[in-house]
Formats: structure tokens, C-alpha cells, sequence
């Protein structure tokens, strides 16, 4: 856990060690949500073709077994 100061604008800076931890880096997307009077950022992962190649491996998958696989990720 760590502290930061709001700045102007309303901005704020993400401790390097959570970045870290979290894959977050310039660019990337957050959401924002407000969840029991707490600020909740979450990071949007975005797929890629070689992670859809990752979870198809060498067997034939459907589309549907793709997109559950991706649903259970989130």
C-alpha cells in the first residue's frame, strides 16, 4: 500500500512498486470506479493475437470456448 498527494488537475502518481507489480506503464488504461466510498483503479488487459494463440495451444478450439476462456480471465 502506498501514499500519494492529488496534484493539480486532479493527478496522482502510481508508486513504481505497484506499477510494477500490476504490468501498468505509460499508456495504459485504467477503470475507474467508486466501490463502498473507496477510489478502485483496475488496469484493462488487452488481448492479444498471441495470447488467444496461447489459450488455443495446438488443439482446435471454437469461438465460444475462446471467449469463455477470455471471460473467465476478467
Amino acid at each position: 500500500m502506498g501514499k500519494v498527494i492529488v496534484e493539480k488537475r486532479g493527478r496522482i502518481v502510481i508508486p513504481a512498486e505497484i506499477r510494477k507489480a500490476l504490468g501498468i506503464r505509460e499508456g495504459s488504461e485504467l477503470i475507474v470506479e467508486i466501490e463502498n466510498g473507496r477510489m478502485v483503479l483496475t488496469p484493462v488487459r488487452k488481448i492479444t493475437i498471441r495470447d488467444l494463440f496461447g489459450i488455443a495451444g495446438e488443439e482446435v478450439v471454437s469461438l465460444e470456448e475462446v471467449e469463455n476462456a477470455l471471460s473467465d480471465e476478467a
